[in-house]
């Protein structure tokens, strides 16, 4: 297929996307709290399915959907309220799931396993109208028209930062679950970076509920 990424374009735009993915912001934050709330594994596991989720937001912009569910107020309006109670219901059950206390002969509470961290990550970050908004917008500043198929162009472009992005988040929820890990060696700490990763959600949720 014709329209290929130039050299100049990849190189602008990798350089764009790797700033914005280190900024801290609602994804990184989730993955990070995640990290050190559940250990490495379940932290990178979030942080892939948040990463992963980029490559709906990616073919709904090249396919156009994007414009039309951003010009209809009624459908952003409910893709908001969807993704906001999503966010808050993370987050009510990571504060009920926070693990107390245990007596030395007590088994210890399994943790959330890699995969269903997995599926909230995509799900979290596919159903976030922000993002569905910052794709459409970010996106199509790196098309060059003048060469057409912008819509090919404008997948290329979500893919790398789609792998980017993965790379990224991989690394946060590694080091996160790295300083997690030793935390929480302490079981009072272990509830409380629970209870923290939970409130992060539920502050991230009630804000996008809130936003105009």
């Amino acid at each position: 297929m014709d329209a290929l990424l130039t050299l100049p374009q990849f190189a602008a735009f990798l350089a764009a996307a790797v700033l914005i993915t280190l900024a801290p912001g609602p994804d990184n934050l989730m993955v990070l709290s995640i990290g050190m709330a559940r250990g490495r594994r379940q932290g990178m596991a979030f942080g892939l399915g948040c990463a992963l989720g980029c490559l709906n937001h990616t073919a709904l912009a090249a396919l156009g959907v994007s414009a039309l569910i951003a010009a209809s107020p009624v459908a952003f309006t409910t893709l908001k309220i969807i993704g906001g109670l999503y966010l808050v219901w993370l987050g009510v059950q990571a504060i009920r799931s926070a693990r107390p206390a245990v007596a030395p002969n007590a088994g210890a509470t399994p943790s959330e396993s890699a995969g269903k961290l997995f599926v909230k990550g995509l799900i979290a970050n596919a159903i976030n109208p922000k993002v569905v908004l910052f794709f459409l917008a970010f996106l199509p500043q790196f098309v060059d028209t003048a060469r057409g198929h912008a819509g090919w162009q404008m997948a290329q472009l979500g893919l790398i930062f789609t792998l980017e992005t993965v790379l990224i988040f991989g690394a946060i929820g590694w080091f996160a679950g790295r300083v997690g890990e030793r935390l929480a060696r302490n079981p009072a700490l272990g509830v409380w970076l629970d209870r923290t990763a939970g409130g992060i959600f539920v502050l991230l949720g009630a804000k996008l509920l809130a936003s105009r």
